[in-house]
C-alpha cells in the first residue's frame, strides 16, 4: 500500500517548519563565538550580505526543486533532472543529512543534561570547575543516553508525519524560542556590560576585515541555512504551489538573521560584563556561561530558560534531518513512515553512540587522527555541503529546464520577473563561484 504524502498546511507553518530546520545549535551556540572570533560587528555586516547573495538564492533553488518533484530528495532529483547524473546530489544529501544528524545529536543532547544541570545551579562554580564537570560528564557513559533520548523526542515527532508533527511542534516551538531570547535580550539591556557589548556588535572596526573574516561568514551562512543537505529540497516537496518561494525563502533567512542576532545581544553583555573574552571559542555556551549565570541574579532561572532554548533550536533542525532519510525510504521503497523512523533512528544511533564514544580520552574510534566525532563533522561540513551546494547551484542555473525553473521561481509567472532575472544571475555565477572558494580555501590551505 502506497504511503500518504503529506504537505504543510499553512503558510505560517511552511515557515515555522523550514525556519526551525534553519535555526539551530549554528544560531545559538555557534554564531555568537564565530563572531566573537572574527570581529564581531565587521563579520555580521559580511555575513548579512552572504547571506542574501548566496543563502537564499540556494535555499530557494532546492525549494523549486523538491516542490516540482514533490518526492524525497532523490525522486525529486528523477523528477526534475534529465538522466542519472544529477542523482548523485539526492544520494548525496541523504547520507549527509544521516551523518550530521549523528553528531549533531551529540551536542543536543548536552543541552538535555545541562538542562538538568541548570535546575540543581551552578553557584559557586567557577570555569575551572565547570571544566573538570564537563569532562567528567563526556568520559561517561551518560552522554548516550542523553542523545538516544534525544533522537527519541526527534523521531517521536516526524512519526507523527509532516503536518500533524513536523509543523505542528514548529509552530509552537519556534515562537517559544523567539520568546526565550527577546526575554534574555531584554534582561541584557540593564547590564553593565551592555554599552561595550553593543559597540562590538554594532560598530564595525573595518581594520579587523580579512579574507578569513568573509571565509568564516560565508561558511556561517551556508551552514546555518541548511543547505546543501537535502532539507530544503524534502521540505520543498511539501510547500503547496500557491506558496511565494521568494516570500518563504526571505522570511526564514530573515528569522534565521534575526534569531542569530538576539543570540549574540542576549549572550555579549554578559560576557563584557563578567570580564570574559568574546574569542572563548565553542566553550562559550557549555563552559563559560554557566559561570555567569551563577554570578547574576536570577541567574539559575536564566540558565534553565536558556538551555530549553537551545534544546528547542536542536529539535527543531533535527526532526528536518531525520525526514530526509524518512521520506526517502517511505517513497523510494514504500516502507511504511513508522518503519521508516525506526530504521533510521536504529542506523543514526548506532552512530551517534560511536560518536560519543569517540570524544573520551583515549577513544579508538579515529579517523585520520580525528575522532569520528570530528571527521563526520569536517567530512560534511568542508566536503559534502559545499559540493552539495555547488551542484545545486550549477544545475539550476545551467541545466534545469528554464520554463521549469520560470515557473517554480516566481509561481507561474505571478511574482517580480526582475527579482527572477537577479536570482538567476545570483544561482548560475556568484554562488557556484563563492562556495568553491570556501571549499577550496578549507581543504587545501
Amino acid at each position: 500500500m502506497e504511503n500518504k504524502r503529506g504537505s504543510f498546511g499553512s503558510k505560517f507553518g511552511v515557515v515555522a517548519a523550514v525556519a526551525g530546520s534553519a535555526v539551530g545549535l549554528g544560531n545559538i551556540w555557534r554564531f555568537p563565538y564565530i563572531a566573537g572570533e572574527n570581529g564581531g560587528a565587521v563579520f555580521i555586516i559580511v555575513y548579512l550580505l552572504i547571506c542574501l547573495l548566496i543563502a537564499i538564492p540556494v535555499m530557494i533553488s532546492e525549494f523549486a526543486i523538491g516542490r516540482h518533484g514533490r518526492k524525497n530528495v532523490m525522486g525529486s532529483m528523477r523528477q526534475v533532472a534529465k538522466g542519472k547524473m544529477w542523482l548523485s546530489l539526492g544520494y548525496l544529501g541523504v547520507f549527509a543529512a544521516v551523518l550530521i544528524l549523528s553528531f549533531y545529536s551529540v551536542i543536543a543532547g548536552w543541552t538535555l543534561n545541562f538542562i538538568v544541570e541548570s535546575v540543581k545551579g551552578f553557584s559557586g562554580m567557577d570555569v575551572t570547575a565547570l571544566t573538570a564537570n564537563f569532562n567528567g560528564f563526556v568520559n561517561s557513559n551518560e552522554p548516550i543516553v542523553w542523545t538516544l533520548l534525544f533522537l527519541a523526542l526527534t523521531a517521536v515527532i516526524v512519526l507523527c508525519g509532516v503536518e500533524k508533527g513536523i509543523e505542528r511542534s514548529s509552530k509552537i516551538m519556534m515562537p517559544m524560542l523567539v520568546l526565550m531570547l527577546l526575554g534574555m535580550s531584554i534582561y541584557s539591556l540593564f547590564l553593565p556590560g551592555f554599552g561595550e557589548a553593543f559597540r562590538f556588535l554594532f560598530k564595525p572596526d573595518f581594520s579587523k576585515m580579512t579574507w578569513d573574516v568573509v571565509l568564516q561568514a560565508l561558511g556561517q551562512s551556508f551552514f546555518s541555512m541548511s543547505v546543501g543537505m537535502g532539507t530544503m529540497i524534502t521540505y520543498g516537496s511539501y510547500i503547496k504551489d500557491k506558496e511565494n518561494l521568494y516570500g518563504v525563502g526571505a522570511t526564514v533567512a530573515l528569522s534565521d538573521v534575526l534569531i542569530a542576532f538576539l543570540a549574540g545581544v542576549a549572550i555579549f553583555p554578559a560576557v563584557f560584563t563578567f570580564g570574559i573574552a568574546p574569542t572563548s571559542g565553542s566553550e562559550l555556551v557549555f563552559l563559560t556561561l554557566p559561570s555567569v549565570f551563577s554570578q547574576i541574579p536570577a541567574g539559575q532561572l536564566l540558565s534553565f530558560v536558556f538551555f530549553v532554548l537551545l534544546f528547542f533550536a536542536a529539535i527543531t533542525s533535527a526532526i528536518s534531518l531525520l525526514e530526509v532519510p524518512v521520506a526517502y525510504l517511505t517513497e523510494e521503497f514504500n516502507i511504511k513512515r513508522k518503519w521508516a523512523v525506526v530504521m533510521g533512528f536504529v542506523v543514526i544511533g548506532a552512530l551517534s553512540v560511536f560518536c560519543t564514544l569517540s570524544l573520551q580520552d583515549g577513544s579508538s574510534l579515529v579517523v585520520g587522527g580525528d575522532s569520528l566525532f570530528d571527521f563526520f563533522d569536517k567530512f560534511t561540513s568542508n566536503i559534502m555541503l559545499p559540493v552539495g551546494g555547488i551542484l545545486v547551484s550549477v544545475f539550476v542555473g545551467w541545466f534545469m529546464d528554464k520554463k521549469l525553473r520560470y515557473d517554480q521561481f516566481t509561481n507561474q509567472g505571478q511574482c517580480a520577473v526582475k527579482l527572477y532575472k537577479f536570482l538567476v544571475f545570483l544561482v548560475k555565477f556568484v554562488v557556484p563561484v563563492a562556495i568553491s572558494i570556501l571549499f577550496i580555501s578549507k581543504n587545501l590551505f
